[in-house]
């Protein structure tokens, strides 16, 4: 019986099997990024180096380069999905290093922006708006809207410090009010700023339902400490003296006390959602403390008005 190591060198020496390895050896040697790698280490490396590292030169040569033969990264050829191959020297012979691709470092990037904003019982289109598709030109109260907001966000890419004070956006129902604040929000998130966005009503439900889960503490805390919060919709939830003493107060007070910017939309102007917070479900009437609470609010907001008509109908 022959040995293997025979038979591998009559493989080898094959005519067939020559044609195709110079064949092959001959594209990948053409390969521009070869070429350039070969010449930038032609003290290092020699012919033996080349043929014994042909297989990683391979490697190299049939991938695909700054994702021009991959779609998207779902669609990546390579052998190491969203990772493109570098040439090295190791060990005295050449290597392939994996490095991240565009199409990969496009969507880490995607990803880690997503991480910046916390949307707490939020629609979805509200927290996928962006500013540029907010209509300017439906009314000039909107185009003021649009400008704070750009204020707030060109006075933190010049000082890289947040605004004290953030906006109170107020004005009837269906208005596009939330949807100026996602688009606020996912801007503070391209910009690396932490953002929490709630939707008022629900969330001070589920902080009564806390009590019983002992997660109360928890919950206040993550809200209260945001680089941002966003509380939308403010007045229209069901106050008890609880909710606006113990949770909102505690959030309003903390931050005002720790200057952190907080944004608001309500159906109230600051006078409207005074009286509203006057007035518990029991139909108490206690002016003090919801003047305390407007005291946080209007300390931490610039009231801005927004008009039109109900756009949720259309």
């Amino acid at each position: 019986m022959e040995r293997i190591g025979e038979t591998m060198k009559r493989v080898v020496k094959a005519p067939d099997f020559v044609k195709r390895y110079e064949q092959l050896r001959g594209e990948v040697m053409e390969h521009p990024g070869v070429q350039q790698f070969l010449s930038a280490h032609a003290s290092e490396v020699n012919k033996e180096i080349v043929d014994r590292s042909l297989g990683k030169l391979y490697e190299y040569a049939t991938s695909s380069h700054g994702c021009g033969r991959c779609t998207d990264l779902s669609n990546c050829v390579n052998m190491l999905k969203g990772f493109e191959p570098k040439l090295v020297l190791a060990q005295g012979l050449i290597d392939v290093d994996y490095t991240k691709c565009p199409n990969k470092q496009l969507d880490d990037e995607r990803r880690n922006v997503s991480k910046m904003v916390d949307s707490l019982y939020m629609p979805k289109d509200v927290m996928e708006a962006r500013l540029p598709d907010i209509d300017i030109f439906y009314d000039d109260s909107r185009v003021h809207a649009v400008e704070a907001a750009h204020r707030f966000l060109t006075n933190f890419d010049q000082t890289g410090k947040l605004p004290e004070r953030g906006l109170y956006i107020y004005g009837p129902f269906g208005i596009g009010k939330s949807f100026i604040l996602g688009a606020l929000a996912n801007e503070l998130a391209n910009r690396r700023v932490r953002t929490v966005v709630v939707y008022v009503p629900e969330f001070l439900r589920e902080m009564k339902q806390s009590i019983q889960d002992q997660s109360l503490n928890e919950k206040i805390d993550f809200v209260k400490n945001a680089q941002v919060l966003m509380l939308d919709d403010i007045g229209a939830e069901t106050m008890s003296t609880w909710t606006r003493d113990e949770v909102l107060g505690t959030i309003l007070q903390h931050r005002m006390a720790e200057k952190l910017p907080t944004f608001f939309t309500s159906n109230f102007d600051f006078e409207g959602l005074e009286h509203h917070l006057a007035y518990t479900q029991r139909g108490e009437k206690e002016v003090v403390k919801a003047a305390r609470i407007m005291e946080r609010v209007r300390a931490g907001s610039i009231p801005i008005q927004l008009d039109g008509e109900n756009r949720r109908g259309h």
